[in-house]
């Protein structure tokens, strides 16, 4: 186990409009405001998405298993935001959920919101953690 002891910085909110990208626009927020490493919740709609929802097996490097989303699901996860070279690299697992089918994964890719999404972003402060490419994985991970 490896650990780094940081604090609270800014808290930034915002609101993603309908059809608005979810995932670029914290990009966009988390650069135009200099924020380096950060946690963040998201609560609302998605209408479009890709989902992992696992490996297929056990092995490495994971062969993701894929599930789209195409129409409007309620929404709600936690992700961190840590930077890989010269670019933040989102890392996000939500619920998203239509009558009673349910997914839960890691969304990447396309993220268009559905009526609404709103962000709170909390910037982490005092450590200096990045994300690296795994080699036996194939996947940017957290390095500390």
């Amino acid at each position: 186990m490896k650990y780094q002891v940081g604090r609270a910085g800014r808290i930034i909110v915002s609101r993603f409009e309908d059809r608005e990208d979810v995932l670029n626009n914290l990009v966009c927020i988390v650069k135009k405001e200099n924020v380096k490493n950060a946690i963040f919740y998201l609560i609302g709609g998605l209408k479009k998405g890709r989902v992992v929802v696992g490996p297929e097996r056990d092995e490495m490097p994971p062969r993701p298993v894929w599930n789209d989303i195409n129409e409007s699901h309620e929404m709600l996860g936690i992700g961190t935001i840590f930077y890989h070279g010269e670019d933040p690299k989102i890392h996000f697992h939500g619920a998203f959920g239509k009558r009673d089918n349910v997914k839960v994964g890691c969304l990447r890719e396309t993220s268009e919101t559905f009526l609404v999404i709103e962000s709170i972003i909390i910037e982490i402060e005092g450590i200096n953690a990045l994300r690296e490419l795994d080699p036996v994985s194939g996947l940017t991970l957290l390095k500390l």
